[in-house]
């Protein structure tokens, strides 16, 4: 299947390289993006917003032969959400990396702005829990492919108005599993409510950090794979019937 990876802030498709080698060797076709306006000055990136980095992924959907698959690491999570409302009948599954889908008009968060670009803020910006198994050497390789981000996408709100909620869903969390969000997503307000209104909905522990493209590449390769191969055997069996 298709395999649209869609990165978090600060990262480009290089930051799937590891994850997207063992997709292929599954017998999948990832797809890395990198979104619009990264890296750019502000005077090229100013006015690109959420609605811009969804219509990249939308692009891809439309490109694509068949049903596809999106994957959305942390903040893309909100990306692939609105794609996949745009585009209910294309995808056969999201999968949340370390996120979860965000409900109407929520944005990602807020980032120092500098030079009217939002740069990577360091490891050390982010809790322990987070980064705790991102050695250093890792940290550094890491911290080499961020770029910039455009100062409105992170707190631009993203606009849902479709068919989302028939999309099936994998949330893929580094330290949580399902008991564990379950009890705790209802305290997020509009987001318990969110996930409540998806019909199918699974939850699964990594066992990671933030950031388990860099931490657990082929541990993540192989939960997106066995997600999306459920849903793939799910299309087969309506083409049967």
């Amino acid at each position: 299947m298709d395999i649209i990876l869609v990165p978090g802030l600060w990262l480009d498709a290089t930051s799937w390289t590891d994850v997207a080698r063992a997709l292929e060797a599954r017998g999948h076709r990832p797809i890395p993006l990198t979104l619009p306006g990264m890296g750019l000055p502000a005077a090229e990136s100013a006015l690109i917003g959420m609605a811009d980095w969804i219509d990249a992924v939308v692009v891809e959907i439309d490109r694509a032969p068949g049903p596809v698959a999106l994957v959305g690491h942390s903040g893309a999570g909100n990306v692939v959400w609105g794609a996949a409302d745009a585009r209910p009948q294309r995808v056969s599954r999201v999968v949340f990396v370390d996120t979860v889908p965000p409900p109407p008009g929520a944005g990602i968060s807020e980032f120092a702005v500098v030079d009217g670009v939002i740069p990577f803020p360091g490891w050390d910006f982010f809790p322990e829990e987070d980064v705790y198994d991102l050695d250093e050497a890792t940290r550094a390789v890491g911290a080499a492919l961020t770029r910039s981000v455009p100062a409105r996408v992170p707190t631009d709100p993203v606009l849902l108005s479709g068919g989302r909620h028939d999309v099936p869903v994998t949330i893929l969390m580094g330290s949580m599993g399902a008991t564990e969000l379950e009890a705790e997503i209802d305290n997020w307000g509009s987001y318990g409510e969110e996930y409540r209104s998806i019909r199918d909905v699974t939850v699964t522990r990594i066992g990671s950090g933030h950031w388990p493209q860099f931490s657990q590449p082929d541990r993540l390769a192989e939960l997106i794979s066995e997600s999306v191969s459920h849903s793939e055997s799910a299309v087969d069996g309506d083409d049967s019937a």
